[in-house]
């Protein structure tokens, strides 16, 4: 980040302090998990360097949000209590919202965008919540969530442009300092910036030699562009799977203090995100959805940052848990894509006895393992003597992947990736 953009119009508008977290945390208090801290020996090796995972996807309802979501509603005066409250959410806030207005006795409205993932619907209301669908995105869900509140007076509890919820959200960096007072660098997955500032403001108040990285999702980029202008700046599209932290403009308050506190801002790819979820399943045992695991995938993604990530400990914050089961079986399969341990192929082999179970019998001389075959006899494509065998692998990683598709088409047979 450059000295123009960390002195920029936004640093003087910065309204939460050090003592606002503090004060946030006995608001709290056992309300949050103090959620604990895993080493990563795994990605050690990738880096060199001692490196944590902050396993905020063990939290309270799946994440991060009921940190800054209490402490806005807990704040609200007997009468705004009493109107209840409305939140927009592709599915975290709305569950932190929905389980802190239960502890507080409060009615909570949610709006969600529409495909918004079935678990996190149903846990919001499990949590007591009514849910509504707007929009196709956080943002144009909140301007549902807007009406709602000037419609009936309900007070909106928004995901993260709040003092009180950057607040919240910065207790888990209070956490952090303890169990990693050695922390050199920490690395945030951020969406709107909420969990970013707070964290970010309280690592720089009591360490100002750590370095902060937040990482967002290259489809959902709105932060590297907007400090930049020294401003928010709406992004026009979004493209990413991990909803939880696809949001299209940075909220004021927070992106004042990710100006003034945040040392660099990364993105990732689909791709490292789904390896990283895939690696923190096999390798951490930790169940976490793809915006979670962006500061893993940036580990993964940029290893070569040598300024950034030379020293340690590193941490890097799982952010949240709640992820849709068939999204995960899809976004796994797509992990072990991209680490070459999947393979899906079409073979095109003659019609005739024999042939496929030569096919079979060659992929097994190569060790692999045939999860599913299917045959494809209709196609103009396909000769009138020829059948298509669509075939999903599992692959023992690139050089075996690579390996099997030339023995293929060494044996003379037709081979195309799918």
């Amino acid at each position: 980040m450059t000295p123009e953009c960390r002195r920029g119009i936004y640093s003087a508008r910065v309204t939460v302090t050090l003592a606002d977290v503090h004060a946030a945390r006995q608001v709290l208090g056992d309300v949050a998990l103090v959620t604990p801290i895993q080493r990563s020996r795994w990605l050690e090796q990738v880096l060199g360097v001692p490196v944590r995972l902050k396993c905020e996807n063990l939290q309270r309802a799946g994440s991060f949000k009921i940190r800054g979501a209490y402490v806005r509603i807990s704040r609200l005066s007997p009468e705004d209590r009493a109107a209840g409250v409305v939140a927009a959410s592709a599915g975290n806030h709305a569950q932190g919202v929905a389980l802190a207005a239960s502890l507080l006795d409060t009615h909570a409205v949610v709006f969600m965008p529409n495909g918004a993932p079935i678990p996190k619907e149903n846990a919001t209301r499990g949590y007591g919540a009514e849910v509504h669908f707007a929009g196709a995105s956080i943002d144009e869900a909140l301007v549902s969530a807007r009406a709602y509140a000037d419609r009936t007076g309900a007070v909106l509890i928004h995901p993260f442009d709040h003092a009180d919820v950057v607040a919240g959200q910065g207790t888990l960096g209070l956490e952090l300092l303890e169990q990693v007072p050695d922390a050199a660098t920490v690395v945030i997955p951020c969406g709107g910036g909420g969990l970013l500032a707070g964290v970010a403001l309280v690592l720089k108040a009591s360490r100002p030699d750590v370095t902060v990285v937040g990482v967002q999702a290259e489809g959902a980029n709105s932060y590297q562009p907007s400090l930049v202008a020294g401003e928010p700046v709406p992004l026009a599209s979004m493209s990413t799977m991990a909803d939880g932290i696809a949001v299209g403009r940075p909220g004021d308050v927070p992106f004042a203090s990710v100006a003034t506190h945040v040392d660099e801002m990364l993105t990732v790819s689909e791709e490292s995100m789904s390896q990283a979820l895939l690696l923190l399943l096999e390798r951490a045992k930790q169940v976490v959805e793809p915006g979670g695991a962006a500061a893993v995938a940036a580990l993964l993604e940029h290893r070569d940052r040598a300024d950034l990530f030379c020293n340690g400990p590193v941490v890097a914050v799982l952010s949240g848990g709640n992820i849709d089961p068939l999204l995960m079986m899809q976004v796994v399969r797509h992990g072990l894509a991209a680490a070459g341990r999947y393979l899906s192929i079409t073979v095109t082999i003659p019609d005739r006895p024999g042939q496929l179970a030569s096919l079979l019998t060659h992929l097994g001389g190569a060790k692999v393992n045939v999860l599913d075959v299917v045959h494809q006899r209709v196609s103009a494509a396909l000769h009138v003597d020829e059948v298509a065998v669509a075939l999903q692998l599992e692959t023992r990683g690139d050089p075996h992947r690579l390996q099997v598709l030339s023995d293929l088409r060494n044996a003379g047979f037709v081979v195309a990736e799918s």
